[in-house]
């Protein structure tokens, strides 16, 4: 078993004010952890009761390369086999037009995060255009009217509760991994599993940040890019974020919460280890990283889960990512930002868009 860590904060016990202060988070990013930070970067805690928490992950691979080797040859070995898996900086180029950047990102406030990799700040100096995954994230009250005009994707409408879908031991778990955050069952027994996700999957360190107002990096460069005059533009709506989201099986929404309570302190150290391979540009172990941290420290198997979650939640959206980015990018000029996770593998953003006939080439 991975060493354990020092003792957290339980999470806030009221709920997150307003809606959008970030974008789909950890966007991408992930059955247990990223599945529930993608909804949890449309959160914030309110900054009145902001106080700074230091943050206590370890990384799971270090701490594996002495309990577990086999398990790390094994997430290893897996992501070696994804083409485009490693780099998170990259440059778009095409014969007569001028190159474009595209920078894989983690919508988390960690400092590390937001200081970008060499020659990106340059890249967005000169950009006339950025792209980023929405640019709703500007206009949190348009957001939240758009979000809530269809009860349906938030909360359960037909009479049901959370607890209709679960069994014993389920049941036992979500009401003691809620209780130990602050948030008894039956008062969020109405909201969807992702909605209940959003507020428990962060690490109290980056819940405080966005309580005192710090932005993600997604959301600093769209603020930047309004303020220094350029065009932004969003390739999706936060809606048609959500939907893909309503989209996967109730079964899977609770498995993957449940999953993540079983995990608990733990969270810590895998949003720990993934940050930790996002810096080093190891985008496509990161996937591998948490379905093995979920079947060491939590028991759970979340091979099949993955599937459905990859195929809806990271290979669809690259899809309609690239589609949409493309007018943009065949005038050149352009910095674009979408989560990391969308970058690697056979139908991920960069090879969609050599497809389209872009050379892309990693920046060292």
């Amino acid at each position: 078993m991975p060493a354990t860590t020092p003792t957290r904060r339980s999470l806030p016990t009221h709920l997150a004010r307003s809606l959008v202060d970030n974008l789909v988070s950890l966007a991408a990013l992930l059955p247990v952890i990223l599945l529930a930070a993608l909804v949890a970067a449309f959160f914030s805690i309110g900054r009145a009761q902001a106080q700074e928490i230091a943050c206590n992950g370890v990384n799971l691979l270090e701490s594996w390369e002495e309990t577990d080797p086999g398990s790390v040859k094994s997430v290893e070995a897996e992501a070696a086999l994804v083409v485009n898996g490693t780099g998170k900086f990259w440059k778009i180029e095409k014969p007569g037009i001028p190159a474009s950047y595209l920078l894989g990102t983690m919508h988390v406030t960690d400092p590390r995060v937001l200081a970008m990799p060499e020659g990106a700040p340059e890249a967005f100096a000169g950009a006339a255009t950025v792209i980023v995954e929405s640019d709703e994230v500007l206009d949190e009250k348009k957001a939240q009217i758009a979000l809530f005009s269809d009860p349906s994707l938030t909360m359960f409408t037909d009479g049901s509760t959370i607890e209709s879908y679960l069994d014993a031991d389920q049941k036992a778990i979500l009401t003691e991994g809620l209780k130990a955050r602050g948030l008894p069952l039956p008062a969020v027994a109405r909201m969807k599993p992702w909605m209940i996700a959003s507020f428990v999957s962060l690490p109290p360190c980056e819940l405080s940040r966005k309580a005192g107002g710090a932005l993600f990096l997604d959301q600093k460069l769209a603020r930047d890019a309004v303020s220094q005059g350029k065009t932004l533009k969003g390739l999706e709506t936060i809606v048609e974020q959500i939907r893909a989201l309503d989209d996967l099986p109730i079964a899977f929404h609770i498995s993957s919460l449940v999953d993540m309570l079983k995990l608990g302190t733990a969270v810590e150290d895998a949003m720990e280890t993934t940050t930790d391979l996002y810096l080093e540009g190891r985008i496509a172990t990161i996937m591998p990283m948490l379905k093995a941290a979920s079947h060491i420290i939590g028991g759970g198997d979340m091979e099949q889960q993955s599937v459905a979650f990859e195929q809806r939640i990271v290979t669809d959206r690259n899809h309609v990512m690239a589609t949409r980015a493309r007018p943009s990018l065949d005038a050149g000029n352009v910095f674009m930002a979408v989560g990391a996770l969308h970058l690697p593998g056979p139908e991920g953003v960069v090879e969609l868009l050599r497809k389209d006939g872009f050379t892309l080439t990693v920046m060292p």
